[in-house]
């Protein structure tokens, strides 16, 4: 499922039914409402559905995954209070099952690897730095990558991930040399126009929590020169 069903208000909804809703973000937004005080993708997906249904008071909506801010992607909502817990117990045991794109300058030491690092956040300056080995305060990651194209000035390549800790894929990628473009915090050497970076969650695949049919969404990649030349 690849189409935008609707974009209305900039919202490209990818998948809609009574439980759930899935939404191609912008680079830009945040998913739920942070200390900046912007609207979040969260209360644009409500006015959504208050509009659409008609629906008088307020509407439900849960918040089942975050994306960074920057990043661009499938982000996965819970239209209803059957749906929410289902989805978090699947994320709980891994049986949902997200790919991301990722755009990186350097080509990767091999073209496909497993990276196992731990990861420590700092919150003052809101980054994870990757170790070789367990440190205090620190999280074990575990990423699978493969190359999937060599660009004119850049290597595509597919993340999976078996744990989902802060900012995974931009540090454990900066640390093998390849960090994502744009990425400033993570070692790229300039910024993107639009203060995005090259980090896309492509793909992502479920049983839905209400039907138990298996579900398969895809986010359509965002309309610029570098993943043009991806598609």
């Amino acid at each position: 499922m690849s189409k935008i069903l609707s974009n209305k208000d900039n919202l490209q909804i990818l998948y809609e039914d009574n439980h759930i809703i899935a939404i191609n973000k912008r680079a830009g937004d945040i998913v739920q409402g942070d200390k900046t005080g912007d609207k979040p993708l969260s209360d644009v997906v409500k006015a959504y559905i208050k509009d659409k249904y008609n629906k008088p008071g307020n509407v439900y909506l849960g918040v089942v995954h975050r994306l960074d801010r920057p990043t661009t992607g499938l982000v996965l909502f819970a239209k209803t209070s059957k749906a929410l817990p289902r989805l978090n117990a699947l994320f709980v045991s891994k049986d949902i099952h997200k790919t991301y794109w990722a755009i990186v300058k350097n080509q990767p030491p091999k073209p496909a690897d497993t990276l196992i690092n731990w990861l420590r956040k700092n919150p003052k300056n809101n980054k994870s730095t990757a170790f070789p080995k367990e440190v205090k305060d620190s999280k074990k990651a575990i990423l699978h990558y493969e190359t999937l194209k060599q660009l004119d000035n850049y290597f595509l390549l597919e993340v999976n991930l078996e744990t989902g800790r802060h900012h995974q894929i931009r540090s454990q990628l900066s640390n093998i040399g390849c960090p994502i473009k744009g990425d400033l915090k993570y070692g790229f050497d300039r910024s993107n126009k639009d203060a995005s970076i090259h980090l896309h969650a492509r793909h992502i695949t479920f049983e839905h929590p209400v039907k138990k049919e298996p579900i398969s969404i895809i986010a359509p990649l965002p309309n610029d020169p570098v993943w043009n030349a991806c598609n």
